[in-house]
């Protein structure tokens, strides 16, 4: 018993020391830590070493920083001018685009222009079309990538686009596409000459236990088309039916085609992320901006694990800071940090209308319990909580003022702030900005507002339930 007793304070102890040593946890994630070790010592010392740390491994984070100081060495002028905020960006939002641009070194670029698709079916029809247009390079990047008529359709295209002599490079989630990347379709693009790559793969996951976490992800939806059209929205490559999940369905999503310079910096985030997991040079990227006449400016801002902590919330905290009239997010997955939170209820508290639409049924009950922990202060601050009842809710969209707008994959979650490699593009445009704005009141036509009344009534077992899930929402 002694022996027993000595063990498991010596367990507890070791992982306890570990937790107060690491500076890059915030204080709520340590308190989350404790209560688990606490209650479930052995568990959650199971748990603390397959996710306690945000690590990809020595040898990931060496091979990051060569591929970057090779992109930043041979394709720098794509990246955008450093100061072009000060001369293309409204005062009032320069220092949001300024603080993207640190994040990893793409600055704003004019000439761009975009198109919001109208739905799933003219985002297919679009895409094909694009790829079958193709005559130089085709670069696709999927979290998931589906065997259904949406995946296979985009499949087929790139065999197509291959067959006729265009360079196709296609990477897919080692986890989010597992089927796809195993599956007979995957190994035909292969043979008709398309070359495939899987980010984060599971070949030996062994290691990726030891030296790794399982659950870091490439999230990113990435297509670019001759080095001068890309796609960027919430869209992976699958139907909005998603039969995975297919009583949540259908998938609501948004997607932006965009031509113009910005094309060249998300096709830059593609190659970085095909260079990390092949091992191959920037040197088979065909890279090139066509500016479009009278095009507005945008950036790429790019994400994960190996980039700096906390540049996603901190991103949006200096964006939602900037808002003077109104602000309207949409997301899936509201699981914020304090940064995000308070910066939330500082802007509807200095008069800003500040409008928050989420999935009324949420394909995560730990997220649906967390979001709802956020409630009560949310709407006590004047924020306006919408509840999209037309399927689930999957579009990630910020609107600013009618001038400036961020879509993209990034949820509003903690695992998009710490764990996910992620893509968004950040852009000031009032047509586009307006566009996006109108499809959000859309959303919100087929949603049901949230009354502080309401939440005030919930029993209070639920009011437990969700901030205990809260409670120890950094480690879940």
């Amino acid at each position: 018993m002694t022996l027993f007793f000595a063990f498991h304070t010596i367990l507890v102890l070791a992982i306890v020391v570990r937790i107060l040593l690491r500076d890059d946890l915030s204080p709520p994630a340590r308190l989350a830590w404790f209560v688990v070790l606490i209650l479930l010592p052995y568990f959650g010392t199971v748990i603390y070493f397959l996710f306690g740390e945000i690590a990809i491994g020595r040898s990931a984070r060496r091979r990051h920083r060569k591929v970057s100081a090779e992109i930043r060495t041979k394709a720098s002028a794509f990246m955008g001018a450093p100061g072009a905020s000060e001369t293309l960006i409204d005062p009032l939002y320069r220092p949001a685009f300024r603080y993207a641009a640190s994040i990893n070194g793409f600055h704003p670029v004019e000439g761009n222009a975009a198109d919001l698709m109208a739905d799933g079916d003219e985002t297919l029809r679009r895409m094909v079309a694009d790829i079958d247009a193709a005559t130089a390079q085709v670069h696709l990047l999927s979290y998931i990538w589906l065997e259904d008529h949406t995946g296979t359709q985009i499949a087929e295209a790139l065999m197509r686009a291959a067959r006729r002599g265009v360079t196709c490079r296609a990477m897919a989630d080692g986890m989010g596409s597992r089927a796809m990347v195993k599956s007979a379709l995957w190994k035909r693009m292969g043979e008709a000459g398309v070359h495939c790559a899987i980010a984060l793969s599971f070949r030996n996951l062994v290691r990726v236990f030891v030296t790794s976490r399982v659950d870091l992800r490439n999230h990113r939806k990435i297509i670019v088309i001759d080095g001068h059209i890309t796609y960027c929205g919430s869209r992976n490559l699958a139907d909005p039916e998603f039969l995975p999940k297919a009583k949540y369905a259908p998938w609501v999503d948004i997607m932006l085609r965009f031509t113009g310079p910005v094309a060249a910096q998300n096709q830059l985030l593609f190659a970085s992320d095909w260079m990390q997991a092949t091992g191959e040079s920037l040197d088979g990227f065909d890279l090139l901006a066509q500016p479009v006449t009278g095009g507005f400016p945008a950036q790429v801002m790019g994400v994960g694990p190996t980039g700096r902590r906390g540049a996603t919330p901190q991103l949006f905290a200096n964006l939602i800071a900037s808002a003077d009239r109104d602000l309207t997010i949409s997301t899936p997955y509201f699981v914020p940090d304090t940064t995000l939170t308070d910066a939330l209820c500082a802007a509807a508290y200095r008069g800003v209308a500040v409008t928050l639409i989420f999935p009324k049924v949420n394909d995560s009950w730990i997220v649906a319990a967390v979001s709802h922990s956020y409630y009560h202060r949310l709407l006590d601050a004047g924020c306006v909580i919408h509840e999209f009842e037309g399927g689930l809710l999957h579009a990630k969209t910020m609107t600013i003022d009618g001038k400036v707008s961020v879509v993209g994959s990034s949820n509003l979650d903690l695992r998009s702030f710490d764990l996910n490699y992620e893509n968004n593009i950040l852009l000031q445009d009032e047509v586009v900005t307006n566009a996006i704005f109108e499809r959000q009141q859309d959303y919100i036509r087929r949603s049901e507002q949230v009354l502080l009344p309401a939440v005030l009534a919930w029993p209070w077992y639920r009011r437990i339930w969700n901030n205990v899930i809260a409670t120890v929402g950094p480690v879940l």
